[in-house]
């Protein structure tokens, strides 16, 4: 029989403090990447053109005064009830959750100046090069550590042992409480460069400083007893104390939003609480003033998801005459008329939407293009074409373009293009696979070396990234 080699104990006790080493790496690399995986696992993304909008008016001054503007920074909305935003390459995510909460703009505004001072520090550049040290101060004490241990079990010295392994279990502990100790630096400059944009916008940074006082009430309230070194976020209260002072100092912190940007603010609210929690919110929102034109957007939205298509319209047509020029209560009347099976009017509503969209966004363009389709005319089915092409232009990522652009192929005979549009929504779904089988497809009916030929070729030849 083959002999077997007995496995000493320090060598086992130092392939357990290696695990413990990789493990420590494993959710050092994860920590950091955090919103990339969210990415690849297809958070839930909210597309709304209105909203879009106001994210961007509210972004664009403080992208400007941080250096940013020609950079083409995204703000993109995430279905989180949670009160949380973040910035992953050149976009910042928001929550739902963050503006059904701030009452004004002020505080979403300040929100942002606080991720664009991440953007504009290159946190998340330096945030991986202070990782890569950190794990190695990490390594060198678990080397010294299992070092000293070796020794000390060699010179028989139990003393020298235990603290060698002491060495060794502190390593990553040390290594793990630096990097939240970097990162609470880190978050802390980002308040302080927040207050620098709002200053340079001539904006209140009120609004932030009542953020911070949520999140400390919240604390409070909960009874959770938190450990300041433990986190990667200063605490609420010493957030509020640091920034006090210089924001009380500037001339701009009595500086209000003005009332048309509050009314803009309340509709993105109404409607996220009438999208994702009904009637009920809408009434907690605005219980204060229930015939407020927020509050009587919100309830149309919910009558156009659970109500009657007539008693919808009446709502959308009550408000509109009051903000004719809007171009969002445009679109949701088209979106009703859509429901109510009246395609002809809801084609015309969606066009009033387009001509007043100040953005000339793709989304409102795709709605009018699809309002056009569901006419079944040949006369509204190529311009329906026309529509939804320029709407996937300007906006490629939406992708039920995608779909209602094969469909108006489909009916117009053209097979070919029908099959490249579906390979080109899977692949901007990240569905590959699918989208090079669609895309061989339609080459065996599309001219060779046409542009859509070529294009087709182009999705078979693309090479997905490694996960």
């Amino acid at each position: 029989m083959p002999s077997r080699t007995a496995t000493s104990p320090i060598v086992r006790i130092r392939a357990r403090l290696l695990r413990g080493l990789l493990a420590l790496v494993a959710a050092l690399h994860f920590a950091l990447f955090e919103p990339s995986r969210a990415l690849a696992q297809s958070v839930p993304v909210v597309r709304d053109a209105e909203i879009e909008a106001l994210m961007r008016d509210y972004a664009q001054p403080i992208l400007k005064a941080a250096g940013l503007s020609s950079q083409r920074i995204q703000v993109v909305l995430i279905n989180d009830d949670s009160f949380n935003a973040f910035v992953d390459g050149r976009r910042i995510f928001i929550n739902t959750g963050a503006l059904m909460a701030a009452e004004t703009p002020n505080e979403i505004i300040g929100v942002l100046a606080h991720e664009t001072g991440h953007l504009a520090g290159h946190h998340q550049e330096r945030l991986q090069e202070r990782m890569s040290s950190f794990q190695t101060i990490a390594i060198v004490g678990m080397l010294l550590g299992m070092g000293v241990s070796v020794a000390g079990a060699s010179s028989g010295s139990q003393g020298l042992g235990s603290v060698g392994a002491g060495l060794a279990m502190g390593a990553p502990e040390l290594a793990r409480r630096g990097l939240l100790g970097y990162q609470r630096s880190e978050e802390a400059t980002a308040d302080r460069s927040a207050v620098t944009y709002l200053d340079a916008t001539h904006q209140s940074a009120k609004g932030m400083l009542a953020t911070f006082k949520r999140f400390d009430n919240a604390l409070v309230l909960s009874g959770t007893k938190v450990d300041p070194y433990q986190v990667s976020h200063p605490m609420p209260r010493e957030r509020i104390g640091a920034l006090e002072t210089i924001a009380k100092a500037s001339p701009y912190f009595d500086v209000k939003d003005p009332p048309a940007l509050q009314l803009r603010h309340d509709m993105a609210r109404a409607k996220i609480a009438a999208y994702t929690q009904g009637q009920g919110a809408i009434q907690r929102m605005f219980r204060s003033n229930l015939r407020s034109p927020a509050a009587l957007y919100g309830d149309a939205i919910v009558t156009y998801l659970n109500g009657s298509p007539r008693d919808a319209l009446a709502k959308v047509d009550a408000l509109l005459k009051s903000q004719p020029r809007n171009p969002y209560l445009h679109e949701l009347r088209g979106d009703v008329l859509i429901k109510a099976l009246r395609p002809d009017d809801a084609a015309k509503a969606y066009a009033s939407a387009v001509a007043l969209d100040p953005y000339k966004t793709g989304m409102l363009r795709i709605g009018y293009g699809q309002a056009l389709l569901a006419q079944g005319r040949p006369d509204s089915l190529k311009k329906a074409i026309g529509e939804l092409r320029t709407g996937l232009e300007r906006d490629p990522e939406m992708i039920t373009g995608y779909r209602y652009l094969a469909q108006a192929y489909g009916m117009s005979g053209d097979v070919g293009l029908a099959e490249l549009a579906t390979a080109e929504g899977h692949y901007q779904a990240g569905q590959y696979r699918e989208s090079k089988i669609f895309a061989a497809r339609s080459q065996q009916k599309l001219k060779k070396g046409s542009p859509p030929w070529v294009r087709a070729q182009d999705i078979i030849n693309f090479k997905p990234p490694r996960k």
